[in-house]
């Protein structure tokens, strides 16, 4: 027993160090935006732009991803994405002027659509050989990796101003992280389980084209798309609400954007204990709901301490949506995944601009009302959604520590 225990904590740290690759590779560049802006004399526009270029590369790399994890399995996909994604750093370090860096950022899109969907098919893996529940604490270590990379960017900038310095850094840590921990990953992906819809009687067929999504897929992506629309539009417009609606101090103003981290952290690391205990399903409905409703009790409240309140209900509901509906497009095989994270990321770069327009033409008031109804249709498409675990299978032993 211990030595399978053994097995599954070295595989569970290596899946853990891809989740903490992808956050600390994002925040490094995205830490040094201003510099870049400088070094490339862009207008606000154009860095937009750049923003965009990166979210549209992995949102159209679903067909490419479905692709590549066919042909080379999550394990060689997420080694190659990495070390592609490491040398993409001193690309943008060294872009000599605004379209290449356009390239570069469109390119580094594509490299993180394909480790995301490589990453969290090793997870989903994880979870399948050990019987263990694992997912959502991965992604916490994503979040761990975004605040590595700040720490890495204040202690560099003390030393010098150079991104190139910076990204050479960066990049070195990144490498030495995949070669250290690219043995403990899983060789095998899950397969899908027989009479799934998705299961394709001509694998060698399959393995050339893309099958059409399942409708239990397109519910699927439906829940990751609000989902991922609620994380987002909470990131980008938390902070503004509190300064112009609620009216807070103005360094009270940041704390939306941080109780709501704080809490999808905290909630990630104990979400795989819940998850054991009942169930996938009814914790994305359940989680739906409390995000929904908490942020709508909060906007009818108004007040500072109200909409903190809020605010931690939307951390706490969110946290273990995405984690939960990857689980459930692996098991329905490598399309299914590649599609779900591409609606996935599609929602977390179009939200925002979204609920941007709805408060153009409303209020932020309205705008923060939409985000609240988006996290409820998560618990509807939910309900649609076929979940792997303990609905259909044996319950699954406790997640061990990372």
């Amino acid at each position: 027993m211990s030595g399978v225990t053994d097995q599954f904590r070295r595989a569970q740290l290596a899946i853990a160090a891809l989740f903490c690759f992808l956050g600390f590779q994002y925040a490094t560049w995205a830490s040094r935006l201003p510099a870049i802006k400088t070094r490339l004399d862009l207008t606000e526009a154009e860095l937009g732009l750049l923003l965009m270029a990166c979210g549209a590369g992995a949102a159209a790399s679903f067909p490419l991803v479905a692709i590549l994890m066919k042909r080379m399995g999550s394990r060689r996909l997420a080694v190659l994405s990495a070390v592609v994604l490491s040398l993409l750093l001193l690309a943008l370090s060294a872009a000599p002027n605004y379209p290449v860096a356009l390239v570069i950022i469109c390119c580094d899109g594509i490299a993180v659509g394909s480790l995301n969907v490589a990453m969290n098919a090793q997870g989903a893996a994880l979870e399948v050989t050990y019987q263990r529940t694992a997912m959502a604490r991965l992604h916490a270590t994503f979040s761990a990796g975004s605040l590595f990379a700040a720490l890495l960017a204040s202690g560099v900038n003390l030393l010098t101003t150079d991104v190139t310095v910076h990204f050479g850094v960066a990049a070195a840590l990144l490498l030495l992280l995949v070669g250290l921990t690219r043995s403990g990953l899983l060789t095998e992906d899950q397969q899908p389980p027989a009479g799934t819809p998705t299961e394709d009687p001509a694998p060698e067929k399959s393995r050339r084209k893309l099958s059409m999504p399942s409708r239990v897929t397109i519910w699927m992506g439906f829940a990751m798309v609000f989902g991922t629309v609620t994380e987002g539009a909470m990131n980008d417009w938390s902070a503004l609400y509190m300064k112009d609606v609620v009216d807070a101090a103005a360094e009270l103003a940041p704390m939306g954007i941080a109780v709501v981290s704080v809490m999808m952290v905290l909630a990630r690391v104990f979400a795989d204990g819940w998850r054991s205990r009942w169930g996938d399903g009814r914790i994305v409905r359940v989680g739906g709901v409390v995000a929904g409703t908490g942020l709508a009790l909060a906007l009818l409240a108004g007040g500072v301490v109200p909409t903190l309140i809020g605010f931690a209900c939307v951390g706490l509901g969110v946290a273990a949506v995405t984690p939960c509906i990857y689980v459930a497009a692996a098991a329905q095989g490598t399309d299914a995944l590649a599609l779900v994270a591409a609606m996935g990321t599609t929602g977390l770069l179009a939200g925002p601009a979204l609920i941007g327009f709805i408060a153009s033409a409303g209020s932020l008031v309205w705008g923060m009302g939409a985000v609240a109804a988006s996290a409820i249709l998560v618990s509807l498409c939910a309900t649609r959604i076929r979940w792997p675990g303990l609905a259909e299978s044996e319950p699954r032993v406790l997640s061990a520590e990372i």
